[in-house]
């Protein structure tokens, strides 16, 4: 199942994913977000109103299909290169370290999409 048709927007519901691990929004995660939303979306976007709607899709979809998600968005964009997954990973992990503590829900979840971005990557150097 994808749910996005551009890889930005896939980036945006992954931090908020990551964010979501615990249970809650951190207002530290919000910021980091957002933070990486401006490189994400240069010019003139309502980088608040794109993460809010982010924020909403994340919290309407069905919790067993998240991972499902995740897994057919990075098949869908295959273009995305080895390095760049590399980037991915350490935006993820400054999602959920925003607040200081990593609690154990988000290491799962973490760990849960490195072992997916590590696929995708040596999918790619096939």
């Amino acid at each position: 199942m994808v749910m996005h048709s551009n890889f930005t927007d896939f980036l945006v519901f992954l931090y908020v994913h990551m964010a979501m691990a615990d249970g809650l929004l951190h207002p530290d995660e919000e910021k980091v977000i957002l933070e990486k939303m401006k490189k994400l979306y240069p010019g003139k976007v309502n980088l608040k109103e794109k993460f809010d709607d982010a924020h909403r899709e994340y919290r309407t979809t069905d919790p067993s299909s998240i991972m499902q998600i995740v897994k057919d968005s990075f098949k869908q964009f295959s273009q995305v290169k080895s390095n760049q997954m590399y980037h991915i990973y350490m935006d993820l992990y400054d999602v959920v370290n925003a607040d200081g503590k990593i609690e154990e829900s988000e290491r799962v979840a973490l760990e849960a999409l490195k072992s997916i971005i590590d696929t995708h990557s040596e999918a790619i150097k096939k």
